[in-house]
């Protein structure tokens, strides 16, 4: 009433208070009574604010993209934002007098685009893709440099680039580039896993090949040994056998020197016997054979001696007329050929 006016500004406000060009009172978070037809009051807000954007720019090797993402900042020099905007607030303390304040966000992100920009236009479209957060930290760096924010008094607490799209048409040409890229590396694999797969048959191959000329050789090289060894068995049993031959020849020339040494022996024996027989036939030669034939009896059994009585008078048959044998005498002749 009569124009009093009772303020409450919360802390993230600062606060000024004009009565004849003169700063009365200024802060943050104050609560106070003031004369609406006499003072001003000047509401700056302190507090941290997010500004999105969307940018659509052009990269370096002339292809559109769309940048999208946000930016946080703060007033940090509330006297000095007072002394470039107007931040009045009106007579019954709402809203300010000005547009001035609704302009601040504008005059940030025009700066936050021609930033992005200067940046783009040294990427290539690849690289701007991929290079979102140095993007944001160069864009961040260049807005706290600025000599329009610089001057402003705001404060740059961070830039984000949320995303970084191509046109729908470079999108698709991308992504077919992309997927023959990722088709090539499935291709690559495949032939990589298939070569791999081929070499390890080879060398399994190899292996069983290795193997089988390994038992090859060691079957060989058995049957050799067994040749060997029969080659000298049978040497040894043809040794053996001309040592046989050579021995049963050996034993026939002895045997045939045997049978001539006792052929001579029995010649030379016959010989010596037919000389004593030649002589003994000489000595007899001129004596009777009466006494030859009584000496040949000497020793002779009875049966010899009758034998030789009957021979007697077989040779004096012609003289004899009659002989009678008596039956005793044959009986008593045959009892002593029994005995």
């Amino acid at each position: 009433m009569l124009g009093i006016r009772f303020a409450k500004v919360p802390p993230t406000t600062y606060v000024l208070q004009y009565r004849g060009g003169k700063v009365v009172r200024e802060g943050v978070g104050l609560s106070f009574f003031w004369y609406a037809p006499t003072d001003s009051l000047v509401a700056v807000p302190v507090g941290s604010a997010e500004l999105p954007f969307i940018y659509e720019e052009v990269t370096g090797d002339f292809q559109s993209v769309t940048v999208q993402g946000q930016v946080t900042y703060r007033i940090g020099d509330a006297r000095k934002m007072a002394g470039l905007l107007d931040y009045t607030l009106r007579p019954g303390g709402e809203g300010y007098v000005s547009e001035d304040p609704g302009k601040l966000p504008v005059r940030i992100l025009n700066a936050v685009r021609v930033l992005a920009r200067k940046e783009l236009q040294n990427m290539t479209l690849a690289t701007a893709l991929r290079g979102g957060e140095k993007l944001g930290e160069a864009v961040a760096k260049g807005l706290a440099g600025t000599e329009e924010i610089v001057a402003l008094g705001i404060e740059v607490m961070g830039l984000a680039i949320l995303a970084i799209r191509p046109t729908p048409e470079t999108a698709r040409a991308l992504e077919a580039e992309t997927r023959e890229t990722i088709l090539k590396a499935a291709d690559e694999a495949i032939y990589a896993r298939r070569n791999a797969a081929v070499e390890q048959e080879r060398a399994i191959k190899e292996n069983e090949l290795d193997t089988e000329i390994a038992v090859e050789t060691k079957q060989r090289q058995i049957r050799e040994t067994k040749m060997d060894a029969e080659a000298s068995i049978q040497a040894r049993r043809f040794e053996l056998r001309g040592a046989e031959m050579a021995a049963d020849v050996d034993l026939e020339q002895k045997n045939r020197e045997l049978v001539g040494l006792k052929a001579a022996n029995t010649r030379e024996e016959a010989e010596a016997k037919a000389y004593g027989m030649n002589a003994m036939v000489k000595a007899f030669a001129d004596a009777d054979p009466v006494i030859v034939q009584a000496l040949a009896s000497t020793g002779m059994e009875p049966g010899q001696l009758i034998a030789l009585a009957f021979q007697a008078l077989a040779g004096k048959a012609e003289k004899i007329g009659q002989l009678n044998v008596s039956p005793d005498l044959l009986r008593e002749l045959l009892n002593t050929e029994g005995r």
